[in-house]
């Protein structure tokens, strides 16, 4: 799935966790012109050094996401359809915004 996700992606930067890390991939990402920010899995032998700023956006995504599957029915995919759950996600986000704010 990570080349499928490579097609679709644009930017600067391709940030991405330590399951992605991989030589091969890394490569089709700088061949897309966009700069690797994946962090090294613990079996390199040398770790590959990425831009801690970048990499602190990807902490932010995830705290996102643990956020929203506090909700109960966004977690379990209680809703069958995609439009109500579509349509869920979208209530709990604005709950999550306007909780921030």
């Amino acid at each position: 799935m990570a080349d499928e996700l490579l097609t679709y992606s644009r930017g600067g930067a391709l940030i991405a966790d330590t399951g992605y890390d991989s030589n091969r991939f890394r490569q089709a990402v700088r061949d897309k012109g966009m700069k690797p920010v994946i962090g090294s899995k613990p079996e390199r032998p040398r770790k590959i050094p990425k831009s801690r700023e970048l990499y602190g956006k990807r902490y932010l995504v995830e705290c996102f996401f643990h956020n929203l599957k506090r909700f109960r029915a966004i977690a379990t995919r209680f809703e069958k359809t995609a439009r109500n759950f579509l349509a869920l996600t979208q209530i709990a986000c604005a709950w999550l915004w306007l909780e921030q704010n």
